[in-house]
């Protein structure tokens, strides 16, 4: 019995730390958005429409991993060409409002007046999947000819 008993608490510890771990893991890191930012401009001077067609694939572990996926607007119009929910393709980027936060003006902004290659960050609270109270995320975004492409991540 005591045996059973031991082995139970040393199951339910490895299996504690690894949720813990995997809890870690579950957010994208700073690098790991610049770097799929940095793959997204090769990918868009390389061939833009199929680099787009590929930022809007959700089975494209290039653009999309854990909470990073690539969003793009084109300019001046500020149309989205990519973005993780399809609903929003062709929709004005400076349309959209976080609460009183005019986070899609605010992104148009930064990058259009920013030069090409530059990449600017942008802060705003947004909650993390499957919670209520707002977390900072950052945007990287970048001006790549008519396109204004970012990837965001929690801080």
């Amino acid at each position: 019995m005591t045996r059973n008993l031991c082995a139970f608490a040393l199951v339910a510890s490895a299996l504690l730390r690894s949720s813990a771990a995997l809890g870690a893991e579950q957010f994208a890191t700073a690098e790991e958005a610049r770097a799929m930012l940095d793959r997204a401009v090769t990918a868009l001077k390389a061939n833009e429409p199929a680099a787009l067609k590929a930022f809007n694939d959700e089975k494209n572990k290039n653009f999309r991993d854990r909470d990073l996926y690539v969003f793009c607007f084109s300019l001046p119009d500020g149309n989205f060409t990519a973005y993780e929910s399809p609903l929003l393709l062709g929709t004005d980027v400076r349309e959209l409002k976080l609460e009183k936060d005019p986070i899609g003006q605010r992104a148009y902004d930064a990058v259009a007046g920013a030069a090409d290659g530059d990449v600017v960050s942008l802060d705003y609270s947004f909650p993390k999947p499957g919670m209520k109270q707002p977390a900072t995320k950052q945007s990287l975004e970048t001006r790549i000819g008519n396109q204004a492409c970012g990837v965001s991540y929690f801080k």
